[in-house]
């Protein structure tokens, strides 16, 4: 990519509004009023970046219930052969958000002009604090390239409030063991930000928000209590859940709750694995063109012009990996 060259609307790609399916057997959840009302269920779209496939739920839009994320994309899953050519999206530009990258499965490869070339595996959860601008690379990891297998994950973008869209950038990777694990008889979770029923990560945020990774046996039952002036919203990996009102949530759909009430009540009758994620709305306006999202015009327009006189870094220089 060129330094003029700018990446259009790469960030703005909808969804698909799903009509909640009501189940038509007998409901694992015990019907109660101090819950969290569904507000709407999302099914998320197929879509390339660069030569990654994923799975996008929502780019830049339904911010009053997602917010403090702004972006939420499932790459893969899909299984990559010995020494094959890299999937890859070539250096680009991010400003005002923290595109975060968990792992499931296999490992990738992140460059960028703050002169960090990192390898990021199974368990680990990288935060690339933009704020006033920088650039990345991503592709599948040496891992991949060497022995083949699967490659699945998540990049998901917190978006940043206005007294810190322009702070300094940062690049932070955090192994396993700076989140906290729970092991039930019934679920187990990966607590990668935030809190839950007790177990808190390690990993500090600029302001409050929340990452769940939880696996569901057959006939698990919770209720997770959240700050009722907080946002939360679910993404179904595998299985489905049930969860207020009798709705069921399928695989590769979203739900996203109302504000006002504490706990979020799901229900699974077979094995499911979801995120559960969410934090103190913004309450900011969004204004969002391509990897930038900001709060005003004026400030997309000095991005764009910070990026195309090079002050981000150069994208070629990141793309060969020619670092100081």
């Amino acid at each position: 990519m060129k330094r003029s060259e700018f990446i259009k609307g790469s960030a703005i790609i909808g969804a698909s509004i799903a009509i909640p399916n009501l189940l038509r057997a007998a409901s694992g959840l015990t019907a109660g009023g101090k819950e969290r009302r569904v507000r709407q269920v999302i099914t998320a779209n197929r879509t390339m970046v660069g030569t990654l496939p994923v799975l996008r739920s929502f780019a830049g839009d339904n911010n009053d219930y997602v917010s403090p994320y702004v972006f939420f994309d499932e790459f893969g899953p899909v299984m990559v052969d010995p020494k094959q050519k890299p999937l890859r999206v070539d250096a680009h530009p991010h400003a005002g958000i923290i595109p975060t990258t968990y792992f499931l499965a296999g490992n990738g490869h992140h460059r960028d002009s703050l002169n960090y070339d990192l390898q990021i595996g199974k368990g680990d959860f990288m935060m690339f604090t933009s704020g006033k601008g920088a650039i990345h690379m991503e592709e599948t990891g040496q891992g991949l390239y060497e022995d083949g297998g699967l490659y699945h994950g998540f990049q998901i973008w917190l978006n940043m409030p206005s007294k810190y869209k322009f702070v300094d950038p940062a690049t932070a990777v955090f192994r396993p063991d700076k989140t906290a694990k729970i092991t039930e008889k019934d679920f187990s979770a990966n607590v990668v930000l935030g809190e839950l029923f007790g177990a808190k990560s390690k990993i500090e945020t600029m302001f409050p928000a929340f990452y769940f990774h939880i696996n569901l046996q057959p006939g698990a039952k919770l209720s997770i209590p959240t700050d009722p002036q907080h946002n939360a919203f679910i993404y179904v990996i595998k299985g489905k859940i049930e969860t207020e009102g009798r709705k069921e949530i399928d695989q590769n759909q979203v739900v996203l709750y109302e504000r006002g009430e504490s706990l979020v009540n799901i229900f699974s009758s077979g094995e499911a694995e979801i995120l559960m994620l969410g934090g103190k709305p913004h309450n900011e306006p969004v204004y969002a063109y391509g990897p930038f999202v900001m709060n005003t015009k004026e400030e997309i327009e000095k991005c764009i012009n910070d990026y195309q006189s090079g002050k981000m870094g150069n994208p070629q220089v990141v793309d060969a990996g020619k670092m100081k």
